[in-house]
């Protein structure tokens, strides 16, 4: 599949690199003992340390670094030994310290990759430059005051995982994919909440376009997105202005831009700082880490089953396509429901491509049109196995299924219960759909006549007028067959 663009003039190539930043999950800052829980009053978090307040000392949390551990683990990246802290200066009102505690040369973890997967069943490698650990910048607020800006300090101090990608990229569809695979592996590590909208997880977009074949062109940083969707339509909008601009006779200059959610469009918010503009240097109150290789290996000792292997476990065990298998392993929660409700018989298990699409078509269309998310589903896995079992048991039809379903979801009840309360059982008594086969015969002699000339296609309305007379409740299959013999009997 070709990501070429075609301009006015040429054809021409996006070079995209993403630099993701990842808050790690964990309960106090990088440095210090202040809490990290989201939505609290502003300034509320604030550690002596986290507001450089005269001689305070940064003192460095394991969990943290064994979080960036586990991660660089789950990015199949290598981890360092021997890493450095640095101090990365610039001046921003909400950074209290004038300088960011961050890494430079020895990054915490170093080359690593992971795959994305295309719905047409190809892979493409995203190769990853590093991962290093720093402190979070506080938040500046401008819309309080219209003459004041205020700063919370909440966030200053709060572990971030900076993961850096090559310029692998080529689309806005493949960013956003890759995107997708870093949340899903963090959340099934549970070293990243993943949640975008919070701040959680955001990415900085790098962008340049050249013609085929051609050196990288001069690229531009937008900063700040949190979500896939602005992500998207970011570098759309980007590679576009690019592209005219080069076409015009015009030169890319080198910015770092915003984009605004609103018109769509990117802006310049400065140009854009090369690494020596930071005077990088390593932090003279942090001492270098020197990590055993005994506790990386204990670590990934106890690395959980990732999105790639639970993946491949559906392909094998369940056989699933390659498709399904990446929807649902696109998201821990919906996977782990997936599990869930496989446990619920053995014999789903030989029913998986079934319990799968009342997973990602029948339930998400509910949780979709609630703004729910699956971990917050009113139905549980062990209720919907239920359901699946009674379809599959020919005790309910797979239209009184979705009555039903939608039943569960407004009351959280049982099937069982359900069905037995609004007599929803299916009919599978082979005399009970005789009869009523015969008084949809009697009751459509002329229809009957038509059939037998030769019109097929009126069994459809045969099977409609006694699924009617039955509520929906007929055995379909039985009444079908019944059909067709009493119907053939007519000759």
């Amino acid at each position: 599949m070709s990501n070429l663009i075609k301009g006015k003039i040429h054809d021409w190539e996006t070079v995209i690199g993403l630099e993701i930043h990842a808050q790690v999950k964990s309960n106090s800052k990088l440095f210090s003992s202040s809490s990290t829980a989201f939505g609290s009053k502003p300034n509320s978090q604030v550690s002596l340390v986290d507001a450089a307040m005269p001689g305070m000392l940064p003192v460095i949390n394991k969990y943290c670094i064994e979080q960036a551990i586990k991660t660089g683990i789950g990015l199949n990246a290598k981890i360092n030994n021997y890493s450095v802290f640095d101090r990365k200066n610039y001046f921003y009102a909400d950074l209290p310290q004038g300088y960011q505690i961050s890494q430079y040369k020895y990054p915490i973890v170093g080359e690593g990759k992971v795959t994305i997967d295309f719905k047409d069943g190809s892979s493409k490698d995203i190769r990853i430059v590093r991962l290093h650990l720093e402190q979070d910048a506080g938040k500046s607020l401008h819309d309080q005051n219209p003459t004041k800006t205020y700063v919370d300090l909440n966030r200053s101090g709060v572990a971030l995982m900076e993961i850096v990608s090559e310029p692998d990229i080529r689309s806005a569809d493949e960013a956003g994919l890759y995107i997708n695979k870093i949340r899903s592996i963090l959340m099934y590590l549970d070293t990243c909440d993943g949640n975008m909208q919070e701040g959680s997880l955001r990415a900085d977009v790098n962008i340049s376009v050249r013609k085929p074949g051609d050196q990288y062109g001069t690229r531009c940083e937008i900063k700040n997105l949190n979500s896939i969707k602005f992500i998207k339509q970011a570098i759309n909008y980007e590679v576009k202005r690019q592209i005219e601009v080069l076409e015009e006779g015009g030169v890319i200059e080198q910015n770092t831009l915003l984009f605004n959610t609103s018109t769509g469009k990117t802006r310049p918010m400065r140009s854009k700082e090369e690494a020596h503009d930071y005077r990088y240097f390593p932090d003279p109150d942090l001492l270098p880490l020197d990590i055993d290789q005994s506790e990386i290996d204990n670590l990934e000792n106890k690395i959980p089953e990732l999105p790639d292997e639970r993946k491949k476990r559906y392909i094998n065990e369940y056989n699933l396509s390659n498709y399904d298998a990446s929807v649902l392993t696109s998201d821990k929660s919906v996977s782990d429901f997936f599990d869930n409700v496989i446990k619920v018989d053995e014999s789903l298990k030989q029913s998986s491509k079934i319990v799968v699409n009342w997973i990602t078509s029948e339930l998400f269309s509910l949780l979709n049109e609630n703004n729910l998310e699956i971990s917050d589903s009113p139905i549980s896995p062990e209720n919907l196995g239920k359901l699946v079992r009674l379809i599959k048991d020919d005790v309910i039809s797979g239209k009184i299924a979705k009555d039903v379903l939608l039943e569960m979801f407004n009351t959280k009840k049982d099937p069982d219960k359900i069905i037995e309360e609004k007599g929803l059982k299916q009919v599978t008594d082979i005399s009970q759909i005789q009869n009523i086969v015969q008084e949809v015969i009697n009751e459509n002699q002329k229809m009957v006549e038509q059939y037998l000339s030769g019109k097929d296609k009126l069994l459809g309305f045969f099977v409609g007028q006694a699924m009617k007379k039955s509520q929906g409740k007929a055995n379909p299959k039985i009444l079908n067959d019944i059909l067709k013999e009493r119907l053939s009997k007519k000759n």
